[in-house]
């Protein structure tokens, strides 16, 4: 009995053993190699409000943030190199939140030598700026603004001319005297002569009830056809509205607090015109085909998309062609009657609440 009990306690010590055995060997033999294969996070500096452009960068607006080392780039600034960040002046507006990159910012002392606008930095190398008309319409009910990725549309109206004279068809006809002997006598004509009529030239045509010939001619000009397509895609809107006419924006005018009292019988200011301009960023082939399209009266339309969005979808244009056989639309058929009164104008239904009454 006594020999069992002691066979007991020495399985107990020898399990105990084994026990505190393993857990030396794990603790001591594997926890350096699994912290050696732990991800080594190191501090970046980013924006920690909205810096304007031309801002100067101090401790106040930064802030830092742990990623992993093999993330960092050499562009980006770590805690060691704050005294390399601080009084940088910032290139282009930075959101919050935004990484800080040594692209981002310059020196103070290389914004005087530098000529030029201060935003013609926000412009890539090889790019360009070029201004277009807009309105409401066009940048999506100020949707747009500045910063924002866009898609730019245009719609064309096409008309069939004339190849020799370089004119709108159809031609105007004209009565011509050809050489000969006029009918009342006297001397020969030896020349042809020609007078304008003023009407548009026709076509003959037959009218299969009758066996007759008739002379038809239009009964209005030539009716343009037009399309619309996609040209560009994915361009950046550089501003939207005019350029500070001095060159340099007061930056910190703009973001400085007003506190000055306002009087309550004074008038107030009036307000900000609407802006009619857009200045886009892009290549110089892109900006010779704006140019293009602005002399020639398109009508040029902006379309919002998300920044992150630089996708390129192939579109079809659209022309009325299009519209009915993409849409499937049916063509009316002409029908022994018709609803009255007659409907010649698509026009919107007049609300009360559309009304505008004037005080007197």
């Amino acid at each position: 009995m006594r020999r069992g009990r002691t066979l007991i306690l020495v399985l107990l010590i020898i399990i105990i053993g084994l026990v505190v055995g393993f857990v030396a060997v794990r603790q001591f033999l594997f926890t350096p190699q699994d912290t050696a294969n732990l991800p080594v996070y190191v501090e970046v500096y980013f924006s920690a409000q909205n810096i304007p452009q031309g801002g100067r960068i101090t401790e106040d607006v930064l802030a830092t943030m742990s990623i992993p080392q093999e993330n960092v780039v050499s562009v980006m600034y770590t805690r060691d190199e704050l005294p390399f960040l601080v009084d940088k002046i910032a290139k282009l507006p930075l959101d919050q939140g935004v990484v800080i990159t040594e692209s981002m910012v310059s020196d103070s002392s290389s914004t005087v030598s530098v000529s030029g606008p201060q935003w013609a930095s926000l412009i890539p190398p090889g790019m360009t700026a070029m201004a277009i008309p807009t309105d409401r319409l066009s940048v999506s009910a100020y949707a747009i603004n500045t910063g924002a990725h866009v898609n730019v549309n245009a719609c064309l109206l096409f008309v069939d001319i004339d190849p020799s004279y370089q004119t709108i068809l159809p031609n105007l006809s004209a009565i011509m005297t050809g050489t000969g002997l006029p009918d009342e006598g006297g001397l020969p004509v030896l020349s042809l002569g020609i007078t304008a009529s003023g009407t548009a030239q026709g076509r003959l045509e037959l009218d299969p009830s009758v066996q007759q010939p008739y002379y038809i001619i239009p009964s209005e000009p030539q009716r343009p056809r037009m399309v619309c397509q996609t040209l560009l895609q994915d361009v950046v809107v550089m501003r939207l509205g005019d350029f500070p006419l001095t060159g340099v924006e007061d930056i910190a005018a703009a973001g400085a607090s007003t506190d000055v009292a306002v009087d309550p019988a004074a008038e107030p200011a009036p307000a900000p015109a609407a802006p009619d301009l857009v200045t886009l960023i892009v290549s110089p082939q892109d900006s010779v085909t704006l140019s293009y399209l602005i002399y020639t009266n398109a009508t040029i339309s902006l379309t919002l998309r998300n920044p992150s969005d630089q996708a390129r979808l192939a579109t079809e244009a659209s022309t009325l062609q299009f519209l009915l056989s993409q849409y499937n639309i049916p063509v009316p058929a002409k029908l022994p009657y018709a609803m009255h009164p007659a409907l010649l104008d698509l026009s919107a239904p007049s609300l009360q609440n559309d009304t505008v009454t004037q005080e007197p």
